[in-house]
């Protein structure tokens, strides 16, 4: 896929590295909000082997209280600018707002990571004339709801259909198919089995031909499972990165860098010898 003047290849899964500005993000909230800090962070998880850098403005966790977003322009934008002057990576802008996206890409992101899946007033017409590439990811709810009472008849069957239908409107606006990838969204508005039903079959999200995003670093189903803080879920997040890769993952959304490469470069090994 091209993103920019760079081409990524998904042969094995891609790393993207999770770098919130925020005050208020579950994981890390409050640690990368200058940019001096976020440079920082960035470069060392490209140097761990991180392509893409995820950039949020906007805490998407659950209970989250929305910001403007000119709030979230002020936060995103000097960060992805710096970045993209100095280190080599494709910055992903992690937004559901299309004045954002715009703001964004206009100084060097050259990813659209909507929660929202392109849903949000001219979020889809915007992406489209901006010409970048998307993810797409299914939420049931919001995220100041989401996890109050989430119910599926068949989360993998209802997740696929959604993602299915959103693709079409996509290249029915526009967006070319080569700039599509698909996320089912673990954590959001999904409950402990659904998380883990997605996993078990992540493959079948292939059969939507795009590159598929799995993103549960941290997060409450492993919290949950293991009885874990948030500062305490390394093993269960790299444990689902793997189960992942083994499924089909093209990118993972991780913010333990380092850990994640080394599990990919020894699945990558196995499956390179006889």
């Amino acid at each position: 896929m091209q993103f920019g003047n760079k081409h990524v290849f998904f042969d094995t899964p891609q790393i993207m590295g999770v770098l919130n500005v925020t005050p208020d993000s579950f994981s890390d909230g409050g640690l990368f909000n200058s940019i001096e800090n976020a440079v920082k962070q960035a470069e060392q998880m490209v140097a761990d082997g991180a392509v893409f850098i995820d950039i949020g403005g906007e805490s998407t966790r659950p209970g989250s209280v929305p910001i403007s977003a000119q709030a979230e322009i002020e936060r995103v934008a000097p960060v992805i600018e710096k970045i993209a002057a100095n280190i080599d990576c494709v910055i992903s802008i992690d937004t559901s707002k299309a004045l954002v996206m715009q703001e964004a890409v206009a100084v060097g992101a050259r990813l659209i990571n909507d929660v929202c899946a392109l849903q949000l007033e001219d979020a889809l017409s915007t992406a489209a004339a901006l010409q970048v590439p998307v993810s797409l990811m299914h939420m049931q709810g919001e995220p100041r709801t989401m996890q109050s009472a989430p119910d599926y008849n068949s989360v993998v069957g209802e997740v696929y259909e959604f993602l299915e239908a959103r693709i079409d409107i996509c290249l029915a606006a526009g967006i070319k198919q080569e700039q599509i990838i698909v996320d089912p969204g673990f954590g959001f508005g999904k409950t402990l089995d659904h998380n883990f039903q997605l996993l078990k079959h992540f493959n079948k999200f292939k059969y939507l031909h795009m590159p598929t995003l799995a993103g549960m670093s941290r997060k409450s189903m492993i919290g949950t499972l293991l009885d874990r803080n948030v500062d305490e879920r390394l093993a269960g997040s790299l444990a689902c990165a793997l189960i992942a890769s083994t499924k089909g993952a093209s990118i993972l959304r991780v913010h333990d860098v380092r850990a994640t490469s080394d599990v990919v470069r020894i699945l990558n090994k196995m499956n390179s010898v006889e």
